[in-house]
């Protein structure tokens, strides 16, 4: 969860260091600090709170180096203090590392430590014991030292580590937990947790394998694997602008990102619709055969990738002859599974780094189901364990609510859809026209309800004394429904829960008054007409209504509070439509709160440890 930034090169160390950790602090944090190095002198400076907090202590002790390493901070063991903020050194302050993930053996490491070696730990953190274990094997290489390291481990770890033995040289060990390193070629690298740390400086990254290690130094970077063994890394160049990390005249994140996605959805599209045909085959190498002979479908998530994925399977199970389920991945990794050869498995994941998703996977490869990955990222571990890959191409999400990317994931998992349907021959070539129709008009339709963001700014400021919100839609709805809720309940802190609303009535419905606002999912389709008699049933309790509905429809005119219109489309289309308003409701009710929007307590964008 937590960011890792590290610099070797002629800029001024503090500098790079603090910019990549902004360019992290999506990533959830409570603390920061740096260690630079200038020849055998150390310097470690760490901070409690944001990056601007680290920076303003630099400010009174400003230090300098030719390199260093940088880390953000989510408290797992130990509290959030100054203390147990990273960098750490062992107890000699003969190297220093920073750590991303979670030692499950500390305690019997650092017991067998303190058996042996004198001193006392300064915090309470695994890392620390993590610096005093790799101290003790360090006897001149650090390469053999850090394979040692690695089977004494058990856990996920990604460790930056700087050595007062070795100067001049970032070392990193990668081992479930991300890291990428980077080079410009021109005497200075760089090693990060997620790659817009170092895209200022360079597109051209390696993305580290489990228990691969790397040294970073001005002449370049050298690799070895778990064996300590010398190994050759491709570098992959990454195709996002520098810009795509930046705010670009938005008070947030989120609400760029929001309005980035038409944007999203015709990259999603591009060159995979041709002549109102869906065709992935660039992407996809798979037969009619081959779509024939899986039988069952598995689509497994976590968070917004999840409610992405309930909506989808909506229109698959519609249009394909799978047997379909749809599973979070913290849950499908602990249930029997029945999954082989004749199961096609999709993995749903914004990061393509999110633990549990990728537990899921490598249970599914090793029963011989097929597996495809929906990621935005495609150097990351998911992209590269699993058979077929479709890119999201939403560019860098910097927000920790996830939005572009849920319409992106969307927009693929439907175009996949319409593709396996075909493949399978349950899809005429009139469906898929009328389909691929549909899908091409979205942006416009997107950018048409983006042009009315004040009437969503004003509808928020009417609620804002709410501090519990029932969610509601039927059929393909209600999976927006709980991406509504989620939405507002993770920028905004206030209790919000979403249900199918033929589920009103079995117990929902008792939390009903005035004090909680009813926001209701019912574009017009074949189950508005039930969805309505639900609005009733909130009104009879005088709970607010706040309505979702498509424009043309005054059934709702003397019924709900306020409606807010999107246009009208196809109904396996509406999510695309109906949950932009929810977006920016929750985006705007958060800001009238005064909440961190971009970095929600206690959330990070990469769930990277179980």
């Amino acid at each position: 969860m937590c960011g890792i930034v590290g610099y070797i090169g002629p800029r001024k160390i503090s500098d790079v260091l603090i910019r990549g950790l902004r360019s992290l602090e999506y990533r959830g944090y409570d603390s920061a600090g740096i260690a630079i190095m200038d020849k055998s002198e150390m310097y470690v400076v760490k901070e409690v709170g944001k990056v601007a907090d680290l920076e303003a202590l630099l400010e009174t002790r400003p230090v300098s180096g030719t390199f260093g390493i940088g880390h953000t901070r989510w408290a797992t063991h130990g509290g959030v203090t100054q203390v147990n903020a990273h960098p750490h050194e062992d107890l000699s302050s003969r190297l220093v590392l920073v750590h991303n993930g979670i030692i499950e053996n500390y305690r019997e490491i650092r017991k067998d430590l303190s058996s042996r070696r004198e001193g006392t730990y300064k915090s309470e953190t695994d890392t620390e014991v993590v610096a005093e274990l790799l101290s003790s094997l360090y006897r001149g290489n650090m390469v053999e030292a850090l394979t040692e390291l690695q089977g004494l481990l058990k856990g996920s770890f990604a460790l930056a580590i700087l050595s007062r033995d070795d100067p001049d040289r970032i070392y990193c060990l990668r081992q479930g937990s991300p890291l990428v390193v980077g080079t410009t070629g021109k005497g200075e690298t760089f090693c990060a947790s997620d790659v817009p740390a170092i895209l200022p400086y360079t597109q051209d990254v390696v993305y580290l394998d489990d228990g691969d290690m790397a040294e970073l130094s001005r002449e370049g970077m050298k690799f070895w694997n778990s064996r300590g063994e010398p190994i050759e890394k491709k570098i992959s160049h990454i195709d996002w602008d520098v810009t795509m990390v930046d705010k670009g005249g938005y008070p947030h994140f989120m609400l760029k990102e929001i309005n980035e996605q038409g944007a999203v959805l015709r990259n999603s599209m591009a060159k995979r619709i041709v002549d109102e045909r869906v065709d992935l085959s660039a992407e996809l190498p798979w037969t009619e055969e081959d779509v024939r002979g899986w039988k069952k479908l598995h689509i497994v998530a976590c968070g917004t990738s999840y409610y992405a994925a309930l909506t989808a399977e909506r229109f698959l199970e519609r249009i394909t002859g799978f047997d379909i389920r749809v599973d979070v991945a913290s849950e499908y990794r602990y249930r029997t599974i029945s999954a082989d050869r004749d199961t096609l498995a999709v993995f749903v994941s914004q990061s393509g780094e999110t633990a549990d998703t990728l537990a899921a996977e490598r249970i599914v490869k090793s029963l011989g189901g097929r597996c495809l990955a929906v990621t935005n990222v495609i150097g990351s571990t998911l992209a590269r364990e699993v058979d077929d890959i479709l890119q999201l191409k939403a560019g860098p999400e910097i927000g920790v609510a996830a939005t572009k990317t849920f319409m992106g994931q969307m927009a693929v998992l439907y175009l996949l859809a319409i593709y396996l349907g075909r493949l399978q021959g349950r899809v005429t070539r009139e469906q898929e026209r009328l389909w691929c129709r549909e899908l091409l008009a979205l942006p416009y339709k997107v950018e048409s309800i983006l042009q009315r963001q004040g009437e969503l700014q004003e509808m928020a400021g009417l609620y804002t004394h709410a501090r519990d919100f029932l969610f509601l839609g039927r059929g393909i709805s209600y999976p927006i429904a709980l991406e509504g809720a989620l939405k507002l309940k993770e920028i905004s802190y206030v209790h919000a829960e979403a249900y199918a609303a033929g589920e009103m009535k079995h117990g929902p419905i008792a939390l009903l008054d005035p004090r909680v606002p009813v926001v209701v999912v019912t574009p017009r389709d074949a189950l508005s007409e039930k969805t309505f008699s639900n609005i009733l049933e909130a009104k009879a309790r005088k709970a607010p209504v706040i309505a979702v509905a498509t424009e043309g429809d005054e059934s709702l005119d003397d019924t709900a509070d306020r409606i807010f219109f999107v246009p009208s489309a196809a109904e396996e289309f509406s999510p695309f439509l109906t949950v932009v308003p929810l977006q920016l409701f929750a985006y705007h009710f958060a800001r009238f709160l005064g909440c961190h929007i971009d970095q929600p307590r206690n959330l990070a964008k990469s769930v990277t440890v179980e």
